[in-house]
């Protein structure tokens, strides 16, 4: 619970949580003035793994670039691959076919379900349990097996292309993806929500504690599982559709109570409406082509586009600038996880250390899509 903090300057310490910390997982510096186990001041610190992301686009082609978008976060790669395809399809005026459509749909809705999984399990590991790591890790791997049968990757796909994917999926992607549906559905009620989500230990560290509401939200342009978490039933595969969404049927999780374990139940929910889009995705995928022909060197005209997608974390978005050139003139992505993170000084103000590191995790963090 969060309590006023009065103290004198003399009575205060200054504890640094990270940049090498397990409860950061990533390269995060969490500035902390304490008071007792009391926080009085969080200040995050960022830019130690920096990488020039944005700068690096505009020494290559539109094509070079394409690799660079799943080592931002590299637990939600598709979703960061099709924003930019995107914004590039939508510079260049390419149209993508049907069927790869729905490919994009399915494979970016198992990376969501494999990034929520490894959050689960992270997360109930910074509790104190480690038991549900070792089940989320088994499932996820079904995942990562799939994913590379179709991409080649396990983790850092550059599966889209503009225009459409890479290649087809086949039997053998679909049966096991049907498989894996069935699997985890027969997992979820015993191995997660009974053993992890009922157990009062779990209860005690989430519930009432991390209060983060709308207008918390609004302020900091807190997205994806936070601000559904905080209430607002907002999504952008539904408010603002892009790809097949609108021919799916799904819902959006949304709790108004706002507390870390409102967050933690946006995202389990969410878990099971991907499976639910990816069932639908292949009961309806079309034949056809999966790739729309495309020239081998882009040169969009001269203008300016932005295109968003609903990635793991929250809104990707893509501002993608260009002057007729081979070359992106500017690219600027907006990162989810940055916003998310932005509001945690705040929340953390009059907070236990404990609890704090509790919040921090139902925030889903990815430093390196902080640190582009």
């Amino acid at each position: 619970m969060t309590v006023p903090i009065q103290c004198a300057p003399d009575e205060t310490f200054v504890l640094n949580l990270g940049p090498q910390h397990p409860a950061t997982h990533g390269v995060l510096r969490v500035k902390l003035t304490m008071d007792g186990e009391y926080i009085v001041k969080a200040e995050p610190v960022l830019g130690y793994i920096h990488r020039m992301h944005e700068k690096m686009a505009e020494d290559g082609t539109f094509a070079q670039y394409m690799p660079n978008t799943p080592r931002m976060d590299y637990l939600s790669a598709l979703s960061y691959n099709q924003g930019y395809v995107m914004a590039v399809e939508r510079a260049a005026g390419i149209e993508v076919p049907e069927r790869a459509e729905y490919i994009r749909t399915i494979t970016v809705e198992l990376n969501r379900i494999s990034s929520h999984l490894l959050w689960f399990g992270a997360f109930v590991l910074d509790l104190g349990g480690f038991t549900p790591l070792l089940y989320a890790f088994d499932d996820r791997e079904q995942i990562l097996d799939l994913l590379e049968h179709v991409t080649g990757s396990r983790l850092t796909y550059c599966y889209y292309r503009f225009g459409g994917v890479y290649n087809d999926i086949d039997d053998e992607f679909i049966t096991g993806t049907r498989e894996f549906i069935k699997r985890l559905r027969s997992r979820l009620p015993s191995l997660y929500h009974d053993l992890v989500t009922g157990n009062i230990i779990l209860i005690k560290r989430l519930k009432d504690i991390g209060f983060i509401d709308a207008d918390m939200c609004r302020r900091y342009g807190a997205t994806g599982p936070v601000l559904r978490g905080a209430g607002v039933e907002f999504d952008i595969r539904r408010n603002e559709p892009y790809s097949v969404y609108p021919e799916l049927d799904f819902d959006i999780p949304c709790y108004p109570e706002g507390d870390s374990m409102a967050r933690y139940m946006v995202r389990m929910d969410e878990i099971e409406q991907s499976l639910r889009i990816i069932e639908q995705a292949l009961d309806k995928l079309p034949d056809g082509p999966v790739q729309a022909k495309v020239p081998k060197v882009l040169k969009p005209a001269a203008g300016d586009c932005y295109t968003v997608v609903e990635a793991a974390r929250g809104t990707f978005g893509c501002r993608l600038v260009c002057d007729g050139t081979k070359n992106p003139y500017r690219l600027k992505l907006r990162s989810p996880t940055y916003s998310n993170l932005s509001l945690f000084g705040e929340v953390a103000e009059g907070m236990l250390l404990a609890d704090a590191l509790a919040v921090m995790g139902s925030l889903d963090l990815v430093i390196p899509e902080i640190d582009r």
